[in-house]
C-alpha cells in the first residue's frame, strides 16, 4: 500500500496526470486488442471448421452477433473515457451484449442438437 501511495504522490507532485490518463487509455486499447487476438486464435484453431459446416443463415447470425459484440465492447472501452457509463448507456451496453451472447449460444446449441 505504501508503494502505491509513493507512486501516487510522485505523479501528483510532478504533475503527470495527463500522461497517466494517456497511458491508461493506451493500455485499455491494448487490452481490447489482446482479447480480440485471443478470440481470433481460438476461432481459427477450433471453431472455423465446425462453423463452416453450418447452414448459411446460422453462420450469418453467429458471425453477425460476434461482430456486434466486438463493436459493443469497443464502444464500452472507448466511451468510458469520454463520458461515464451510467443509466441508459450502461443498460444499452449490457442489453446488446446479452442479446449477442444469447444469439451465439442459441445458434450453437441448435447446431449441436440437430447435427
Amino acid at each position: 500500500m505504501a508503494i502505491i501511495a509513493i507512486v501516487s504522490a510522485v505523479i501528483v507532485v510532478l504533475n503527470q496526470e495527463t500522461a497517466l490518463i494517456t497511458a491508461g487509455l493506451l493500455l485499455s486499447v491494448a487490452f481490447y486488442f489482446a482479447i480480440a487476438f485471443v478470440a481470433y486464435m481460438l476461432w481459427r484453431d477450433f471453431g472455423r471448421r465446425e462453423i463452416s459446416m453450418w447452414p448459411t443463415r446460422q453462420q450469418r447470425i453467429f458471425y453477425g452477433a460476434v461482430a456486434l459484440f466486438v463493436i459493443d465492447a469497443g464502444w464500452y472501452f472507448t466511451a468510458r473515457f469520454t463520458t461515464p457509463l451510467t443509466g441508459p448507456n450502461l443498460l444499452a451496453f449490457f442489453l446488446v451484449a446479452a442479446g449477442c451472447v444469447f444469439a451465439c449460444i442459441r445458434v450453437w446449441r441448435d447446431q449441436q442438437r440437430y447435427s
